[in-house]
This record gives structure tokens, sequence and C-alpha cells, in this order.
């Protein structure tokens, strides 16, 4: 029995039966309301586990205000909690379509130039949209970009450059003290050669600061 919350965070998370969903993805995009139709979830989940893959969805339940505002059917089945939108980044829309019908949903639209496909529990069968152009692959989500480290203790490359410092400070008592034994040029060479070592170094360490700031 279908039941409207002012809020999605008001439903009962102990009567709650779909690992893979939860209130908030089901909850108006709008007001925040929610409309949950067991039935209707029965058939999402069931074609969640068919398919082995997330589904994101784009709109479940809306009230009829937001319907009005993005300009949804007048009869929307989504007014009624039965209806889900569901983008096809990660899927191929007819291999989806296909497995919609086999767990019971009867209404199909497709909507190629947003990416995603509408499926709702109506009783009876029904069609509309534009076919989705033909995929070679099934896509996939892009693979995760690791993260920057936060601190110099966790910056392999910034422990790098403080190791190269202190290297460069531990030679330099050593070329000091045989600075005397060169004559004056040679001294002005190396002073020099120390020093450009030592800025390159304190570049490429603060560099690295302002990358963890970022």
């Amino acid at each position: 029995m279908s039941k409207i919350y002012k809020h999605w965070r008001d439903y009962p998370m102990a009567e709650w039966r779909w690992p893979s969903f939860s209130p908030q993805e089901m909850a108006c995009r709008g007001t925040g309301r929610l409309m949950i139709v067991p039935e209707a979830m029965d058939k999402l989940q069931a074609l969640r586990n068919k398919l082995g893959a997330p589904m994101i969805v784009n709109s479940a339940y809306r009230s009829p205000e937001h319907n009005r505002n993005v300009g949804g059917a007048k009869g929307s089945k989504h007014m009624e909690g039965i209806a889900f939108d569901v983008r096809m980044d990660n899927h191929d829309p007819d291999t989806y379509i296909s497995a919609a019908l086999s767990v019971g949903f009867k209404g199909i639209g497709t909507y190629p130039k947003q990416n995603f496909v509408h499926v709702d529990a109506r009783p009876t069968r029904a069609n509309w949209g534009k076919p989705f152009p033909k995929r070679q692959a099934t896509p996939g989500f892009a693979p995760e970009t690791p993260r920057e480290p936060d601190s110099v203790a966790k910056d392999g490359q910034a422990k790098g450059i403080l190791t190269g410092l202190g290297g460069t400070a531990a030679v330099s008592g050593g070329v000091l003290s045989g600075l005397g034994d060169l004559d004056p040029v040679a001294q002005y060479i190396a002073m020099g050669g120390l020093g450009l070592t030592v800025a390159a170094l304190v570049y490429l360490f603060r560099k690295r600061l302002a990358r963890l700031a970022e």
C-alpha cells in the first residue's frame, strides 16, 4: 500500500527492503516528499539484480507541483510513484529495456538526447520515444583517479625533495671546508652550483606545498 511522506527522512528505515536504493534517491527532487509503491520498488530492485550494475536514478516520485515545474506529462506515472528514469551512462539501452520488460515494467520511454530510459509499472504496455543509437560496447564508469596526498607526511614526492635538501645541506659542509684549497674562480663556481641546487629544491618543495593546499 502506497503512502506519501512529507520528507524522505520520515520513511521508517526498518521497513526499507530495497538494498540497492535509498529513500533519498526515490524522493521528489523538488520537494523532498516521498511516495513508495512496494510493488514498483520490487520490480526496480529485481531489475538492478538482473543487470548486476549500478543504476543512476534521475527521477522517481514527483509531487504534482514539481512535475509541472519540470514539464512532466499531466498524467505522469511519476506522480503515482511507479515510474523511474535511469541514466544509460553504464548500461546498453537495448539490454536495459529487455531486462526491464522481463521483470514486469510495461511502460518504456526512450530519451537518447537526455541519455535516460523511463520505465514504469503501469498495467498495460506502452512505448514512446526515439531509439538510442547502436553502441559498439556497453559503456562503463571512468576509472577513479588516485587522490592527491593531503600532507607532506603522505606525499612521497615532497618527502623526496626534503631528503634532497637534507643531503645537500650535509654535502655543503664538505664543499665549504674544501673551498680554501681552490683558486678564487673555482670557489665561485662551486658556491654557485651549490646555491642553484638548493634554490631548485626549495622551488620544487614550495610548488608541492601549493598543490597540497589546493
